[in-house]
């Protein structure tokens, strides 16, 4: 019901959120519910005997000890605000009013307690009915309007790049496909196509202001979408949406659905000082300028304009890196595909930590640690010593990191140091000998990651027998035959019924442990697996 809504909302912070679990407990009826003092289920009947809002404590201590209606405000505020003298005070008068009015000292030492556990973060009831009433629309909107919903979440958070990745995790979790910018399907801000999908917003991409979208926008929307590069700078507005602009545009992949184009073609160079969007933009000017002129002539016909149309120069096709390098400096984030994606089942299942968990040094003390990523910038400078040294930063899907290399890590590894490599490290933590307490990340490895082999030994494959279906076998057996390779092939064949596990390996059966068959695995609900 949406009193208890109100009531988790209420809960759901620091010191209160101790009580959930017991809340959950007794609202289902697994606890029963019980008051320190009978007469205190005048006030908390509504939240099964557990105290949740700053009113109830309001109510209950003019209840129990005669505050008066200024007392219990002035206790409010006092809890609120920690404010301890205050609170020593009004606790004596809290025991002293209880007492008198026959309730045990110990049990009214004890509803104290609770109250100061809870009341510092505690809500007025009026508030928390307004932040759950959000919540039930928003929760309403995202459970039946999934795409339009985190489209809106997206918009909202559109000048935050970290917020965009983290929602566009969401989407993913959600099974909502998020797509690139596009110069005939994008709005303004994100928004969701006739396929329920939801597609980047054209002012998301950096150096493209909202002027040159809207001129944009207002164009597709007046004469229909745009068949052409040509079609394009005929049409739009090229004082609005500039040279620079359509460079941005065209490279974050704006322009990836209009045939016949690359985003190698806008900066491939034409002659000794220009690129083809020099010539391009050169182009739409001229062209538009004689459709100006052709429409006030008394004789002249649009229709008769004929300015020719610059050639497409030879390209030297980017590299993925680079593609997705410059997108990435656009956009904010790898959109189109990942650096790393290749090697996506070293990350999620052989690596055991994370970019930005190497900051929390005590946590790792005396393990052996294998993570990685992609060098994102290299820094490079000396000591006051004058000793050389190379700060690092490495990115994997979802995290951060840097690396510093001084004194011998920067002789071993500092060739390492250079933008667009993928590489994976093999370090521990141990104590620092430059002071107690230190602790410093040694590095016994680096290596390039298309260069290391021998990471994935074996899988394990747990089967169900109830879902060990004639279909379920031709499908892995089709990918098992497929993905030849190095790693052992283990399955589990397990009986619930019976608690029963079978285990055998597939003898003479190695395979490569590859994106298919990764995909296969966790898009099965009866199947699990282990790596190494």
């Amino acid at each position: 019901k949406f009193e208890d809504l109100i009531a988790m909302n209420a809960l759901y912070r620091p010191g209160p959120m101790d009580y959930i679990p017991q809340f959950v407990a007794r609202k289902h009826g697994r606890e029963p519910i019980t008051y320190d003092i009978p007469v205190m289920e005048r006030y908390l009947s509504d939240t099964y005997g557990i105290t949740v809002y700053q009113e109830q404590v309001m109510l209950l201590s003019r209840l129990l000890a005669d505050f008066t209606r200024g007392q219990s405000d002035e206790l409010r505020k006092a809890m609120g605000k920690k404010l301890i003298d205050k609170m020593n005070a009004l606790k004596e008068k809290f025991l002293t009013g209880g007492k008198k009015n026959g309730h045990d000292e110990k049990t009214l030492n004890k509803i104290w307690a609770d109250w100061e556990k809870f009341a510092s973060y505690a809500f007025n009831k009026s508030h928390a009915t307004c932040y759950s009433w959000v919540a039930y629309q928003t929760a309403w909107l995202k459970a039946n309007y999934p795409s339009e919903y985190m489209a809106a979440v997206l918009s909202r958070n559109l000048s935050d790049i970290t917020n965009v990745s983290k929602f566009m995790d969401e989407c993913k979790a959600m099974g909502i496909r998020v797509f690139g910018p596009d110069i005939n399907e994008s709005n303004l801000k994100f928004s969701v196509n006739k396929n329920g999908d939801i597609r980047f917003g054209l002012a998301a991409i950096k150096g493209v202001g909202e002027g040159a979208v809207e001129s944009v926008i207002s164009e597709r929307n007046a004469n229909g979408p745009f068949t052409s590069i040509f079609d394009f700078v005929e049409r739009v507005n090229l004082l609005s949406c500039n040279k620079k602009n359509v460079e941005f545009l065209a490279i974050a992949g704006a322009f990836d659905s209009i045939p016949g184009i690359q985003r190698e073609h806008f900066v491939a160079p034409i002659g000794n000082h220009d690129t083809f969007i020099d010539v391009l933009i050169r182009y739409g000017y001229k062209y538009q300028t004689a459709k100006a002129e052709a429409a006030n002539s008394l004789f002249g016909n649009v229709s008769d304009i004929e300015i020719v149309q610059p050639n497409l120069p030879k390209i030297q096709v980017w590299s993925d890196i680079e593609r997705l390098s410059r997108e990435k400096e656009l956009i904010g984030m790898y959109l189109s595909a990942h650096p790393l994606d290749a090697y996506a089942t070293i990350f999620k299942y052989v690596c055991n930590v994370r970019l930005d968990a190497l900051d929390e040094r005590e946590a790792l003390l005396g393990k052996e640690l294998l993570f990685g990523g992609i060098i994102t910038d290299v820094r490079e400078g000396l000591s006051k010593r004058g000793q050389p040294y190379m700060i690092i930063r490495i990115e994997d899907f979802d995290s951060a990191g840097e690396l510093p290399l001084f004194g011998d890590d920067f002789i071993n590894f500092s060739k390492y140091g250079r933008q667009g490599l993928s590489i994976l490290i093999r370090a521990k933590v141990q104590p620092s000998r430059f002071g107690a307490g230190k602790l410093d990340l040694k590095i016994s490895s680096i290596q390039l990651i298309s260069d290391v082999t021998g990471l994935i030994e074996k899988i394990r494959i747990t089967l169900p027998l109830r879902g060990l279906t004639k279909q379920l076998i031709d499908e892995l057996s089709c990918l098992i035959k497929n993905n030849p390779g190095d790693s052992l092939l283990y399955f589990d064949v397990i009986d619930g019924e019976r608690n029963l596990r079978v285990p055998f390996r597939a003898n003479g059966t190695k395979i490569a442990v590859s994106k298919p068959l990764i995909d296969y695995l966790e898009a099965s609900e009866d199947i699990t697996f282990t790596i190494n």
